[in-house]
C-alpha cells in the first residue's frame, strides 16, 4: 500500500480523492486547515486515514506531514475568481506561497511525484476553442495568475531539483459535496440547491456563456493516472470532457431531471468571469490514458440525487445543506 498525502483533503475534490484512494487500499494522510474544507466530508470513511489539521502556509507542518509519503496530490487552495478579485493578497499568499511550501516539503522528503491541481483559468478569455496546452496563458483574474504560478513552480522543481510534478488544468469540476452555501461555490451546486428550495436560480449574464463541466469522478481518475504515467513529469494536461454546455442548456437539463420547467433570474455579468471554456483533452488521453467516463447529464443526475438526500436531511437536522 502506497502512502498518499492529499492537501485540502477535506474539500470537495480532495475528499473525493481521499475516498477513492482508501477504496483502492492505499494509506492516506490528509492536510487541511478546515478554512473551506469540512470534517463531515471525511466522515464515515474506513481504512488507514490520518488527518493533520495544518495550513499549507506552515512549512514545518508540511515537512512533518510529508514524512514517508510516496505521492502527493496538491488540492489545497483558496478557490474562486470573485474572492481573488476582492482579496488578491490572501489568494497570492495561500495559492502561490503555499504551493511553494508543498513543493519544498515534497522535495526534501523524497516524494516520488506531486500532482498539482491547476486550473483552466490560466487560459483566460482567449477566444480560440478548444483550449490546448500549447496556447499562451492569459489569465484575467488574480486567481488565474496564482494557479498559473503554481504550474511554473512545479515545472521548475522538476527541471532544477528532479522532483517529478504533473499539473492538471481542471475545467469546471462539479459533483457531490461541493459547498452551495458559499458565495464562491460552483454554479451547478447553487442552481441545484436553489431548485430544491423552490427558488429561481440566478444566472450572471445572458446564460449563453459556456463551460466544459467535468464530473468529479473524472478528475479523481485523472489524478490517479497522473501519479503513475511514465514520461508525464514536468508536463501540463487539460482535464475536462471535450464538450461544453451553456448555462441555459444546463437549466434545460435540470428541468428534465426535476420534471418541471426551470425559470431563472438573470443578473449582470461578474467581473473576471470567462465567457467560454472548452478543453482539448487529446494530450491527457494519449499520455495519461485519461477518458472522461461520466458524461455531463449523468454526472448532473448523480449530483442532484446527492443534494436531494442532503436536502432531506436538512429538514430533519436543521443544518445548512452540505453540512450534515
Amino acid at each position: 500500500m502506497a502512502l498518499y498525502l492529499v492537501t485540502g483533503g477535506a474539500g470537495f475534490i480532495g475528499s473525493a480523492l481521499t475516498r477513492a484512494l482508501l477504496e483502492r487500499g492505499h494509506r492516506v494522510r490528509v492536510v487541511d486547515n478546515f478554512a473551506t474544507g469540512k470534517r463531515e466530508n471525511l466522515a464515515g470513511l474506513s481504512g488507514p486515514l490520518e488527518v493533520c489539521e495544518a495550513d499549507i502556509c506552515d512549512l514545518p507542518a508540511l515537512r512533518s506531514a510529508c514524512d514517508g509519503v510516496e505521492y502527493l496530490l496538491h488540492q489545497a487552495a483558496l478557490p474562486s475568481v470573485p474572492r481573488s478579485i476582492q482579496d488578491p493578497e490572501t489568494s497570492n499568499r495561500v495559492n502561490i506561497g503555499g504551493t511553494l511550501n508543498v513543493l519544498l516539503a515534497a522535495r526534501d522528503a523524497g516524494v516520488k511525484r506531486v500532482v498539482y491541481a491547476a486550473s483552466s483559468s490560466a487560459y483566460g478569455d482567449a477566444p480560440a476553442l478548444p483550449k490546448v496546452e500549447t496556447m499562451p496563458p492569459h489569465p484575467i483574474s488574480p486567481y488565474g495568475i496564482t494557479k498559473l504560478a503554481g504550474e511554473f513552480y512545479a515545472q521548475v522543481f522538476t527541471r532544477v531539483y528532479g522532483l517529478e510534478t504533473v499539473s492538471l488544468r481542471y475545467f469546471n469540476v462539479f459533483g457531490p459535496r461541493q459547498d452551495p452555501g458559499s458565495p464562491y461555490s460552483g454554479v451547478l451546486s447553487r442552481f441545484i440547491t436553489a431548485l430544491l428550495r423552490g427558488e429561481k436560480p440566478t444566472v450572471y449574464g445572458d446564460g449563453e456563456q459556456s463551460r466544459d463541466f467535468t464530473y468529479v469522478d473524472n478528475v479523481v481518475e485523472a489524478n490517479l493516472l497522473a501519479c503513475a504515467a511514465p514520461g508525464a513529469a514536468g508536463k501540463v494536461f487539460n482535464i475536462g470532457t471535450g464538450r461544453r454546455e451553456t448555462l441555459n442548456q444546463v437549466l434545460a437539463t435540470l428541468g428534465r431531471i426535476f420534471g418541471r420547467p426551470v425559470e431563472a433570474v438573470y443578473a449582470p455579468p461578474r467581473s473576471g468571469d470567462i465567457v467560454h471554456s472548452l478543453a482539448d483533452i487529446r494530450k491527457a488521453q494519449e499520455e495519461l490514458g485519461y477518458e472522461p467516463r461520466v458524461g455531463f447529464e449523468e454526472g448532473l443526475r448523480r449530483t442532484v440525487e446527492w443534494y436531494r438526500e442532503d436536502h432531506a436531511a436538512l429538514s430533519v437536522s436543521g443544518n445548512p445543506p452540505g453540512r450534515g
